[in-house]
């Protein structure tokens, strides 16, 4: 049976709330299929903001995916803000796909992609619109299945209550597993219920159902142990696609009718990243290293632009510079779209990879805005103990070459609260922005040098070495940012010329506290959503006071508090809540790397050194993929020539 569009009830409401083209669907190379052509239907969603939510490339590739594939389709729902949510529960609007306007609930699976932990309530809210119950255990076989993935998904623990099951790692073909398996299910007319597919999908081994498997708790608070139930798999196994260029999606990118963050083509020009720095969850849960080869980046892009006219393209990775062809990818381009005027841009650029003829590609086409770089840490020792091989004497010549070739600004990025880390850590990095400027100003023979110092407090997250590590509390970051901010305040010579942002540190509490939960946590997220916790990642809209309070009660009784979860170092023995999920990382090599990084010993890159056995490319049956290929990307016809 047809869907009813929820649109004309909907429209009425629009014109009494922000943004409402962002409701309205209907973009460049989106996709509406009929829906009873169709016996699986996925209702993908990230959980934020359309302006956030829209460029996600996980969403928008699972979205391609799915919708080329017969029988199936895929259709897009993000999150609605306070002012539409009040209509919608007054009007009773359920919450909508933008695509055909469809209810989510209609939907076999529900699937959300979560970068960060504070998209947590936003899933909550958008439940509670669909009309699917909050936690999993009171849902029926009308319901859609609940699956969460993404980065936040390898400990999925936190949201346990309330996701059907996750998926850990690449979702290109496991989204096609999982379909192949609902579409069976469905065929043979639902025999079990809701729980015989959830097992079906739990026994492949890359589907984690957190209903198949109970968690016992020691007196003090700990975890005694994980046990999985009724047939399911000890551990559940990251997915990992090995050649990307069989996966160039996305081929038809999604162009916004609204301002979102990011208005560009991006093609994601290899995954992975094995420089080992110990903070960097992603580095370590998306291991190896696997590129995208030359040619096939010249087509995606070629593709991409003539699907949607965007007049930027964004090269993506989690350190582009570390492309074995990077520069031959960037002199091509820059080649090929010379008279289009077609701009390339990184999302930055490690020190130690930049070079100014790579720069230059990038720029040519394109307009010449500030250098990102990303040193970390403040002072040496620091830099060692996350491993962050970059020297201030790499800094200083890099951003002198930059400084020499016209460019005049440079920012900075740092994290405070790392492992180890004293005021005298911190302090260091007024004093390498204050060299930066001195050495700007030597090149150039110019005072109008400016350096933009950005600073984050660091998480500790699950599955890298500083997973055992204590969190800096929020007062103290925010104590050791305040002495940083004075110190470069009240210097006359320099001062003025550094620019200083940071973040305080309670939201990086709530992270915390999200990042490293268990279970028990589950009751602390529906106290904060039902006390009105929404967007919790827009500061105008992070309560800290809203989520202490929450813990304070959900947490009663049980033996532990925040502290527990955030300013607690971890020993090896302690059982972790996400133990059970296997990145590919061994952990006695976390626990390795994690004493390593205490004694301030540097771990070398594994694509050009032997192996140091993480265990990843054993464990997962993988291996790195690097060029140099020799090909060049050719044809090499300049456009409109």
């Amino acid at each position: 049976m047809p869907v009813e569009s929820v649109f004309p009830r909907l429209e009425a409401l629009l014109p009494h709330v922000q943004k409402p083209i962002q409701y309205v669907g209907g973009e460049l190379n989106s996709t509406v299929k009929d829906w009873d052509a169709c016996d699986v239907r996925w209702a993908l969603m990230y959980p934020d903001a359309y302006e956030v939510g829209l460029p996600n490339q996980g969403v928008m590739i699972l979205y391609e995916v799915l919708n080329e594939r017969e029988g199936v389709l895929a259709e897009r729902t993000y999150s609605v803000w306070p002012d539409l949510e009040a209509l919608m529960r007054e009007h009773q609007v359920p919450q909508f796909t933008v695509d055909a306007h469809r209810p989510v609930k209609a939907f076999d699976v529900f699937g959300l992609s979560f970068s960060t932990e504070l998209g947590y309530t936003n899933m909550l809210t958008a439940l509670d619109l669909a009309g699917i119950p909050l936690e999993a255990k009171d849902r029926t076989i009308d319901d859609p299945i609940v699956l969460a993935g993404g980065h936040a998904a390898f400990n999925p623990e936190p949201i346990a209550d309330f996701i059907d099951c996750a998926v850990i790692g690449d979702g290109e073909q496991a989204v096609l597993d999982i379909t192949a398996i609902i579409r069976a299910w469905k065929a043979e007319g639902r025999p079990g219920g809701r729980d015989e597919v959830l097992l079906r999908l739990a026994k492949t081994g890359g589907v984690y159902v957190p209903r198949f498997y109970d968690v016992e708790y020691l007196p003090d608070g700990r975890i005694a142990r994980v046990v999985a139930n009724q047939g399911a798999p000890w551990r559940v196994s990251k997915h990992t696609v090995m050649d990307l260029d069989e996966w160039p999606y996305p081929k038809q990118p999604l162009v916004p009718l609204a301002e979102t963050v990011h208005e560009r083509m991006s093609v994601e020009i290899f995954r992975g990243c094995t420089r080992g720095c110990r903070f960097c969850q992603a580095g370590m849960i998306t291991r190896p290293v696997r590129e995208r080869s030359i040619t096939g980046i010249g087509e995606m892009v070629e593709r991409g632009l003539k699907a949607t006219g965007f007049e930027e393209v964004g090269l993506l990775s989690l350190s582009s510079a570390d492309h074995t062809e990077i520069g031959d990818i960037a002199k091509g381009l820059a080649d090929r779209y010379t008279e289009d005027k077609i701009g390339l841009s990184l999302p930055s650029t490690r020190v130690d990879a930049f070079n100014i003829d790579l720069a230059n590609e990038l720029t040519r086409n394109g307009r010449r805005s500030g250098l990102t770089f990303a040193p970390e840490g403040g002072s040496e020792r620091i830099r060692k103990v996350i491993n962050k091989m970059v020297s201030e004497e790499d800094l200083i010549r890099t951003v002198a070459t930059a400084y020499g070739n016209g460019w005049r600004q440079v920012k900075l990025y740092f994290m405070c609260g790392l492992p180890t880390e004293t005021d005298e850590d911190v302090l260091q990095i007024g004093e390498m922005a204050k060299n930066v400027i001195q050495k700007g100003r030597e090149v150039t023979g110019q005072n109008d040098i400016r350096c933009t110092v950005s600073i984050g407090g660091f998480v500790p997250k699950p599955h890298t070495p500083f997973q055992w590590a204590p969190q800096l509390s929020a007062e103290a970051t925010d104590a050791r940012l305040a002495k940083l901010r004075d110190s470069i305040r009240g210097d006359r010579k320099y001062g003025k010329n550094i620019g200083f942002r940071y973040h305080d540190g309670k939201p990086g509490i709530v992270e915390g506290l999200l990042s490293r939960g268990d279970r028990r946590i589950g009751a602390v997220i529906r106290a904060v959503y039902e006390d009105g916790g929404r967007f919790d990642g827009w500061r105008e809209h992070f309560s800290y006071d809203r989520w202490m309070t929450a813990a304070e009660k959900g947490l009663a009784g049980t033996g532990v508090d925040v502290d527990w979860y955030t300013t607690r170092e971890r020993t090896y023995e302690e059982v972790l809540p996400w133990d059970h999920l296997d990145s590919g990382l061994d952990k006695d090599w976390l626990w390795e790397d994690w004493q390593d990084a205490l004694e301030e010993v540097e771990v070398d890159d594994c694509r050009w050194t032997p192996c140091f056995e993480c265990g990843v490319c054993p464990q997962m049956d993988t291996k790195i993929q690097i060029g140099p290929t020799g090909k060049k990307l050719l044809p090499l016809t300049v456009v409109n020539s």
